[in-house]
């Protein structure tokens, strides 16, 4: 601001007469009503001064991530920095800041989307938020799976790296961390009756195949992958859904990702399901 030629005189005069207001120690907001989220995410990176970029879940929105809410600002900066205490904002030294991981193009400067997400999930309070943010960023369009994985081999260490990487998997699709052996095994060890087999059914578009049937009960159980939450799979994933039903075959739907982080409760699901239809514990 001084650069434009306004004197410090003027500023404080403007802020005193309350037509303009600070923003943390660093940035002055040029009119009346509630700052912006870029002007917050502007005046996050000023605070952490000339090397600090947003990061993580921060970084993600500047680049267009929707229906995540997060009440700090987390600006990075290397170490040795200078760390200023901000309300809502988390300026941290990370020894994972590096300049090569700055995004290019305007706004406020910011880590590669890939870089942003993958640590994201690292910082996650959860398993659980850490899966919602991998997912979110790859169905949104911000961050393709294949550079995700990418970015995870820069991860040396962290308590989170394999959980991770477990979900890249689901979400890629190229591997089947619970395929049908896996699930046949799971079962073993709750003591539910292993799937007799898996089936071909016919419905009115074509053949239809299930991932999971047991006969003796007609309980089917479709495994789903990232993609079944797609829009463009979303209407003929019901339609198939609904002709399996409709054939007096009771279906569930079984994430990948819902399994990382609340298996008993689909397992509970399926339980139920096949007690109702006349399974029963052999003494």
């Amino acid at each position: 601001m001084y650069d434009a030629g306004l004197t410090r005189a003027e500023v404080t005069a403007n802020v005193r007469s309350g037509r303009w207001q600070t923003l943390g120690s660093q940035s002055i907001v040029t009119y009346t009503g509630p700052p912006s989220g870029e002007a917050k995410q502007w005046a996050a990176v000023f605070e952490a001064g000339p090397r600090a970029f947003l990061d993580g879940v921060s970084a993600l929105q500047a680049a267009g991530l929707e229906r995540f809410e997060q009440d700090t600002i987390r600006v990075s900066v290397p170490r040795g920095a200078r760390v200023r205490r901000a309300a809502g904002v988390d300026i941290r030294q990370t020894r994972r800041w590096d300049a090569d991981d700055l995004a290019a193009g305007s706004g406020p400067p910011r880590a590669r989307t890939a870089t942003a997400t993958i640590r994201a999930a690292l910082w996650a309070k959860s398993d659980k938020q850490a899966a919602l943010l991998l997912t979110m960023a790859v169905q949104q369009g911000l961050a393709p799976a294949d550079d995700l994985g990418v970015e995870l081999l820069r991860i040396r260490r962290d308590r989170r790296r394999i959980f991770i990487g477990s979900v890249l998997l689901d979400i890629l699709g190229g591997v089947r961390s619970l395929g049908e052996l896996d699930f046949a095994r799971e079962c073993r060890r709750r003591g539910l009756p292993e799937p007799s087999r898996q089936v071909v059914r016919k419905g009115r578009d074509g053949r239809h195949y299930l991932d999971v049937f047991w006969d003796d009960w007609r309980v089917a159980v479709e495994i789903d992958g990232i993609q079944h939450g797609w829009v463009e799979n979303a209407v003929q994933d019901a339609l198939r859904h609904n002709d399996i039903t409709l054939g007096e075959c009771r279906v569930l739907r079984l994430p990948l990702l819902g399994l990382r982080v609340a298996a008993d409760d689909f397992f509970a699901q399926i339980e139920a399901a096949l007690r109702t239809a006349g399974w029963a514990v052999s003494a």
